[in-house]
């Protein structure tokens, strides 16, 4: 790309499934009925095998999730390359510790409805981990190598003459095929399509924006369809429901209609305005109708330009972004709308603006959410190409898989207004040499080809190499992740005109924990195994939060940054890899449980401005560091603050370029500790108090209080709360070092899911009924069940006041 020329990728939007009020096509999903065995069943996928005794599942379901934690579970000795590391050496937790390797088998039965010669059917896979082998009625219809994508068989002609079709999935996961936890089973959804032959092909549909004006957006849909003498009629309806534009259409070159349809007016998307419009797309022969499907997209353009940055309508910003694993913290990688949304939520809270999968191909019902709720997405693809990070990862299936993985992923989601970039890789070995620049430019290529207006990116760690190769030069985004001290030399080379930070920080905490003294450092270790959240510690090769704040504000031509992570996930226990128990991550801005660290506030006063953010640090509960000094620390949106001991005042500090520290924190490093009260009176630039926070000293444990982040869920099986349970003292004061165990119990229309505490040493299983505090707080999941009505959480523990709390299902 020449840093004259600058690339500009316009708007375009999202693909999401739905039937036709009609009999034209008809969307199943088989989620019920499925029965599961873990082992070598030869015989598993014949019309005629007895599965009685197997367990009964719902998909989406992970196998594994369910442990125990282990540390011989995928034991890797390793250098783990992209960390630095020279020497091989075990690492336990690598994988999270939980059991997900193995094979395993799901059957089901199910019956086409209204089915007859002139239909086709489509069987639709969301995601199975992993290399699934698909049988139907006792034949093999197909099979997929990577987990992560999306894949689909037509399956019409391995329909049963009677209608009862028998369907087997066989999955399989090999050891060392992963360097985080990838869960286990259909983890995603599963559904059955049935249209007419004449159809609209799936994922056929490819809407885009090209123009845009205040006045009027030129909406381009190209329509893939199968079947003679055909038509189009499109609708274009608003977020009302009412339609604003229509286009009719008899003229298809090959097998696809292209149509431009104006749309007066136009509501853009963004995500302060994620404004969604629908596109009813029908099928005719003659009068009749053969097929409908609705698109939901966004209108918004896009554009990338040197030494200017990124634009999205028009005006220019950086990403606020994080990255995000797929798993889902207790309930692993079975996805779930209501797990997402509530990640989402936290983090449209902090100021988070985009979101980057991680190091794999998204749901759909993520990006569905981010299409409602306004984040950007960068979505990923491999952590792999032909060169191996993990002895049986993706290297295995690049050289034959990769274009089609490619495609797949581009054609399912690329309707998707969120999605503002693609990633085609994450700190591939192949960064070195000029093979790497081959596949670089091979795999870019073929995502212009299959979707032209959005550029491609990889997360380069070995920047120097690229430098040297010309890796770097030919993609459409540069992504640095980490390389600080590189940056201005990558921006001189490079020829793009600007730098994505796409991957950053890698700063280290366990929520709650406070480690003395206080000193930034990388690598620290304790005997406990957790990290300091006093946020100055990080690995060999990242950085604190404040070191990427400078250059995302000093440097126009630093895009944005994608934060390593927004929640601690499963599996990667840096800097503990080699530490027993630790099994799951300290990258996380909130933890496995979803509770905020200290580390999200310093995010939400710079990310959100417009929040009143004052937040101290840490707790004050303290025995046996009488006199010591303990540093305070204050994440504020407000330049200044004074600080109280029991009143006395500590002094006012305000923040100053002394250090990036100083710029982006109010820190009383020589405080002393002392039982009682520490106050913060956040100052105006007047220097009149605005606000003010305190902590006090809590006395013993006395009371469980439960605080839910939703009363009323859905009655659909899957609807989940997530309830905080904290103790508190006589006085009501949280109790912030409080481990007690505890006990939960869901009575009415309610079940018991799953509970997390965050510590990423605990070894309890989430999905039994009882777990130990972790600095005061743990999260009890709650889910509907399919009946309305009343649902209680009781939860209990020795000398403790019980708490309870009512839901209600409609």
């Amino acid at each position: 790309m020449s840093s004259k020329k600058p690339l500009f990728f316009t708007a375009l939007l999202l693909f999401a499934f739905a039937c036709s009020i009609a009999q034209e096509r008809t969307s199943i999903e088989l989620n019920k009925g499925w029965k599961f065995a873990k082992g070598n069943n030869e015989k598993a996928f014949e019309n005629n095998f007895n599965d009685s005794k197997w367990q009964t599942v719902s998909v989406p379901h992970d196998w594994a999730i369910y442990g125990p934690f282990d540390k011989e579970i995928d034991k890797q000795v390793t250098a783990i390359v992209q960390n630095g590391e020279k020497v091989a050496t075990e690492k336990t937790g690598r994988t999270g510790a939980l059991p997900y390797i193995g094979e395993a088998w799901y059957r089901n039965q199910f019956t086409v409805p209204n089915f007859d010669k002139n239909k086709k059917v489509i069987l639709l896979f969301e995601g199975a981990m992993s290399e699934p082998k698909v049988f139907l009625n006792g034949k093999k219809v197909g099979e997929w190598n990577y987990g992560y994508n999306f894949f689909y068989f037509d399956i019409t002609d391995y329909l049963a003459a009677n209608g009862k079709n028998n369907l087997a999935v066989h999955l399989s996961n090999v050891g060392e095929s992963s360097r985080w936890y990838p869960g286990a089973g259909l983890y995603r959804k599963v559904k059955l399509i049935v249209k007419n032959k004449e159809s609209i092909d799936q994922w056929g549909t490819f809407v885009t924006t090209p123009n845009v004006t205040d006045d009027l957006a030129k909406v381009n849909i190209k329509t893939k369809v199968t079947g003679e003498n055909l038509r189009i009629v499109t609708k274009i309806k608003d977020a009302s429901g009412k339609e604003v534009a229509e286009n009719k259409s008899e003229a298809i070159f090959g097998n696809e209609f292209e149509q431009n349809i104006a749309v007066k007016n136009p509501k853009l998307w963004s995500p302060e305005t994620p404004y969604l419009y629908t596109a009813v797309s029908q099928i005719y022969v003659g009068d009749v109708l053969k097929d409908e499907t609705t698109t939901k997209f966004g209108i918004r353009t896009i554009k990338f330009e040197p030494n200017k940055g990124f634009s999205l309508n028009g005006k220019v910003r950086k990403f606020k972004g994080v990255c995000l694993h797929h798993d889902l913290g207790p309930i692993g990688t079975a996805i779930n709308k209501a797990a997402l949304r509530r990640q989402l939520t936290i983090l449209k809270d902090m100021g988070c603006d985009a979101i980057r999968s991680s190091h794999n191909m998204p749901s759909l019902e993520q990006l569905e959410l981010c299409d409602e709720m306004g984040f950007m997405f960068l979505a990923e693809s491999f952590d792999e190409w032909a060169k191996p990070k993990v002895k049986n990862g993706y290297n295995r299936f690049f050289k034959t898989d990769a274009e089609k993985d490619v495609v797949d992923l581009v054609h399912a989601t690329r309707n998707h207004p969120s999605i503002v970039m693609w990633s085609s890789g994450n700190e591939v070995p192949d960064q070195w040499g000029s093979e790497g620049v081959k596949r670089a430019k091979w795999l870019q290529e073929i995502f212009h080809r299959e979707d032209p207006t959005r550029p491609v990116t990889v997360g380069m760690d070995q920047v120097k190499a690229t430098m040297e190769s010309g890796f770097g030069a030919i993609m459409d985004i540069p992504g640095l992740n980490y390389r600080l001290p590189l940056y201005e030399e990558a921006f001189k080379k490079f020829p793009q005109g600007f730098i994505l930070g796409s991957e950053t920080a890698s700063t280290v905490s366990s929520r709650g924990v406070y480690k003395f003294p206080v000193v930034k450092g990388a690598n620290k270790q304790y005997p406990d195994f957790q990290s300091s959240s006093y946020d100055l510690e990080y690995c060999s090769w990242s950085n604190v939060p404040d070191d990427d704040f400078v250059l995302q504000d000093d440097k126009p031509w630093v895009i944005g940054e994608f934060v390593w992570t927004g929640f601690d996930y499963l599996g990667e226990p840096t800097p503990y890899d080699e530490m027993w128990p630790s099994r799951s991550s300290y990258f996380g801005i909130n933890d496995l449980a979803g509770l905020p660290k200290d580390r999200f506030f310093l995010y939400r006063s710079r990310w959100n401005p417009t929040a009143k953010t004052l937040h101290i640090l840490p707790h004050w509960n303290w025995e046996g560091r009488e006199g010591q000094t303990t540093p305070v620390f204050v994440y504020t949106n407000y330049d200044s603050a004074e600080l109280f001991v029991n009143g006395k005042s500590m002094g006012i500090q305000k923040k100053n370029n002394a250090t990036p520290q100083n710029r982006y924190r109010l820190m009383w490093m020589d405080v002393k500790y002392e039982p009682g009260t520490i106050k913060v009176v956040a100052l105006d630039k007047d220097g009149k108090a605005v606000a003010e926070e305190s902590i006090r000293t809590a006395e013993k444990p006395y009371e469980i209080k439960l605080e839910a982040d939703r009363t009323t869920l859905e009655a659909n099986g899957e609807d989940l709360s997530y309830v905080t349970v904290s103790v508190v003292d006589k006085n009501e004061n949280p109790c912030p070092t409080a481990t007690q165990q505890l006990n939960f119990s869901v009575s009415g229309k309610g079940t018991y899911r799953a509970a997390c505490n965050g510590d990423a040493t605990s070894l309890e299983q989430f999905h039994l009924p009882t777990m130990k505090l972790f600095s005061g707080k743990l999260v009890v999941l709650v889910q509907s069940t399919e009946e309305a009505g009343k649902i209680e959480l009781s939860v209990t523990g020795k000398g403790l006041k019980s708490g309870k709390i009512s839901l209600n299902s409609n």
